[in-house]
């Protein structure tokens, strides 16, 4: 819609007329500044219609503008250079500023009247009949907007009838200024009520005022030629006795009262009984016209018929139901929605679809019945939608009792004629169809993790022996990346591959090959002895089982699950040395206790006292070497369990050394051994009775390789973040540099000998290890023959330090 009158942006500014002029017209009108009922009630009419927060009657003087009627103006006067007024009073026409924020001439984006800032101002200049525009029917808003054309015809109008008032009182002023006073009053109420009424006759809306017992006052033109009752069929009754129909009498009642309790402005729809006896739908905004003091003196409602409209309304309302009933019997949903995203019509099976009653989900968002993470994608869809007149794809929706449901979509967007654009939506339920799919590739995924979490190779063949599956273990165990399963390993004969070999050396016929067999004989097969071919050219040995796939009673291929052999066969090993190397040590003090014992116990050493208390020495030292030996296999087998739970602490690492000496300062002694210390002050998170029997082992070591007479030194610094390292030096014989990882194996130790002359079991230093491991740290020596040895290991020093090993 054009909006009537100049802005200030399109305005191409007039001559600026001689102001002298100007001001001695303003003059000639002898205007003063007492209240004008008339010009009041024009002001009012004026906001009313215009529907602004303020209105006013202004006057344009030489440095100010004043006014001389207002409503809703905090101020009556301010500057001439701050005031909209002055630019009305030089253009021929309604002048608008639809939004002062966008206006260079008001750098604060408001003007100002008082304390007040208004967004929006629209005036009509007030020109005398010789032309001069000595001010103006003004309206002001705190929000931007522009007038429509029944507001700015009436802003016009309404300005030529506030000149004809003030022409009319000049000369009513002028031609009766000699008469008595009573004359001249009388005469101005007749003026001022042919005025009002003359007013009320050619505004476009309907205008009826109302008293406070809600009797009607005045009925201009357009209620008559609506209602087709004249002013002299309702003045003085009450609107719900002369117009509105009986059963509306009660409802109306309750709205008058309503208003006349200050509820201002009220808007409001009522229907009118004409005279013919059809019924006409008016709108209404109502607002109090109060008296001097301030109290509701009357009530004025202006209105527009909206019979048609809702009519209109009424015929939409009934295609739609005509339309909704042909599709209620559709297996899809299908419903209409606006362009911002409410639902307009859905059919039945649609609501229910989702768990609800149509009624519960008209004039709704449809983001209301969708999850969250869905409305970004509405609302790219609503933009696709405007943008190409169609979308399509899947949407979910939140049930009623929590199940999401996917719907598939084609919409496209409806360019109505008589009412805004809609999208008409046709939709399917495929929830079982994507549940189904979902089920099929968790199903396929699942068999994928499985096939690739397992540690065992898995092969899957047809039955000519094409490989059709392989998961990555196998192909590691065969030597080939996990990008290779496809392009080198799947479609390759699998005997050919990897199976075309005996372990001597001779080729393996195919024929001869108990993985096809497998499919032959229709059973499953086992083989412990046999050897896989990696892509290298090398073997390794293999255990394997191949099954047969059966699909309907026939066999459709085979099923290889194979698992590397080469730790197994190396364990074993390990076992049988483990079990010689134990026997050995058991074995050799056994016998000597069996020797010592077997002799005392002949009698053989009666006449030799000091020879028996020698052999005894001897099984009781023997006996305490069992004892250990016993014990620090067991330590072993309790760690490597995982038996041996720590309980860490925070832990000062000076007091745990000192604690550590103080419980070998006897043996010490012995030897004239004494201890030094690093720096105090480092604290580490470990079990302190663990880490004070691995510290009691490295001292324990260090004194029996120690000088008489020698120095061990302890110490413990932090080196990284969230680790410590910890020392024990001696001053002994050191360890050969071939043997500083061997001797924390099982049953080391540097020389032979050690264990008959030094004592202890060779599994000390095994047991720290793997002390040290449940720590998450690491223990390594360092040593050069004849300068001693440095035992090293690390420690974490909060709860969440992860060392590596």
């Amino acid at each position: 819609m054009t909006t009537p009158g100049l802005q200030r942006d399109a305005v191409s500014r007039p001559t600026v007329l001689p102001e002298e002029r100007r001001l001695q017209s303003l003059e000639r009108l002898e205007i003063n500044s007492l209240p004008e009922p008339a010009l009041d009630e024009i002001t009012q009419l004026v906001a009313q219609i215009c529907d602004t927060s303020a209105a006013a009657i202004s006057f344009v003087e030489r440095d100010r503008v004043w006014f001389k009627s207002r409503v809703g103006l905090p101020s009556r006067t301010m500057p001439r250079p701050e005031a909209p007024c002055d630019e009305t009073v030089l253009g021929d026409d309604i002048f608008q500023i639809p939004d002062a924020a966008n206006d260079g001439h008001y750098p604060n984006g408001y003007i100002p009247v008082g304390d007040k800032a208004y967004r929006f101002y629209a005036g009509a200049p007030l020109r005398t009949a010789d032309g001069q525009a000595v001010g103006t029917l003004c309206v002001f808003d705190e929000e931007p907007r522009r007038l429509n054309e029944m507001e700015a015809a009436t802003l016009r109008l309404m300005a030529r009838q506030v000149m004809t008032r003030l022409e009319l009182n000049l000369t009513t002023r002028m031609a009766d200024r000699d008469a008595r006073s009573r004359q001249r009053v009388e005469s101005a109420l007749t003026v001022e009520r042919n005025f009002v009424s003359a007013v009320l006759d050619t505004v476009g809306a309907l205008v009826v005022v109302l008293d406070t017992a809600g009797r009607i006052v005045r009925f201009n033109r357009i209620c008559e030629t609506i209602s087709g009752l004249s002013l002299s069929d309702v003045v003085g009754r009450a609107e719900w006795d002369t117009l509105v129909p009986p059963e509306d009498r009660e409802a109306n009642i309750a709205t008058y009262q309503q208003m006349r309790d200050g509820h201002f402005p009220f808007a409001y729809e009522n229907r009118w009984l004409t005279r013919d006896e059809s019924i006409r739908r008016i709108q209404w905004t109502a607002t109090a016209l109060p008296d001097a003091q301030g109290e509701v003196a009357f009530l004025i409602a202006t209105g527009i018929d909206v019979t048609l409209q809702r009519e209109a309304e009424l015929t939409l309302r009934e295609s739609e139901a005509r339309y909704r009933t042909l599709i209620e019997g559709s297996l899809g949903a299908v419903f209409t929605h606006a362009l911002d995203g409410t639902l307009i019509s859905i059919n039945t099976y649609g609501a229910e679809n989702v768990g609800y009653a149509m009624e519960e989900m008209i004039d709704r968002p449809l983001t209301d019945f969708m999850p969250n993470d869905q409305r970004r994608a509405f609302e790219e869809y609503l933009h696709v939608l405007a943008e190409t007149g169609e979308a399509q794809g899947t949407f979910e929706f939140s049930h009623r009792d929590g199940e999401v449901r996917v719907l598939a979509y084609r919409n496209r967007l409806i360019e109505a004629t008589t009412r805004e654009h809609y999208a008409l939506c046709f939709a399917v339920d495929i929830t079982e169809k994507v549940h189904a799919e979902e089920r099929l590739s968790a199903l396929t995924r699942q068999s994928n993790s499985i096939l690739d979490s397992v540690g065992d190779g898995i092969f899957g063949t047809d039955l000519n022996g094409i490989a059709t599956v392989c998961n990555p273990a196998a192909a590691q165990m065969l030597g080939y990346r996990t990008d290779e399963i496809e392009s080198v390993i799947l479609g390759q004969n699998l005997h050919a591959l990897t199976h075309h070999t005996q372990a001597d050396g001779s080729p393996y016929a195919e024929s001869d090959c108990p993985i096809i067999n497998s499919v032959h004989d229709s059973k499953t097969v086992r083989v412990s002895t046999d050897v896989f071919w990696r892509k290298d050219g090398t073997s390794f040995p293999v255990e394997y089982v191949a099954c047969p796939m059966v699909n309907n009673g026939s066999a459709a291929g085979i099923v290889v699950a194979f698992t590397d052999t080469t730790e197994r066969r190396a364990l074993d090993r390990m076992k049988d040395e483990f079990v010689s190397t134990v026997s050995h040590e058991l074995r050799t003090p056994l016998t000597s206790m069996r020797a010592s014992l077997g002799l005392i116990a002949s009698g053989a050493l009666k006449s030799r006292p000091e020879k028996t208390e020698q052999m005894l020495g001897i099984a009781i030292g023997n006996t305490d070497r069992l004892v250990n030996l016993v014990n620090d296999i067991l330590e072993l087998e309790r760690i490597g369990s995982g038996k041996a739970q720590l309980h860490s602490s925070d832990v000062d690492m000076d007091a745990l050394m000192h604690r550590a000496t103080d419980l070998l300062s006897g043996t010490a002694a012995k030897n004239n051994i004494h201890f030094t210390y690093g720096k105090p002050g480092v604290h580490v998170w470990v079990d302190s009775d663990r880490i004070l029997q691995m510290l009691t082992n490295l001292i324990s070591n260090a004194i029996k390789f120690s000088p008489d007479g020698g120095e061990i030194h302890m110490e413990a610094h932090y080196s990284a973040p969230g680790e410590a390292t910890i020392e024990v030096r001696d001053h002994g014989r050191g360890v050969p540099s071939d043997k500083l990882e061997l001797i924390f194996g099982r049953f080391q130790q540097v020389d032979a000998s050690d264990a008959r002359v030094m004592g202890g079991t060779g599994l000390g230093l095994a047991i720290c290890r793997s002390i040290v491991s449940q720590h998450g740290g690491r223990i390594w020596a360092e040593s050069e023959l004849g300068s001693g040895a440095r035992f090293l290991f690390t420690l974490p020093t909060e709860p969440s330090s992860h060392l590596h090993k």
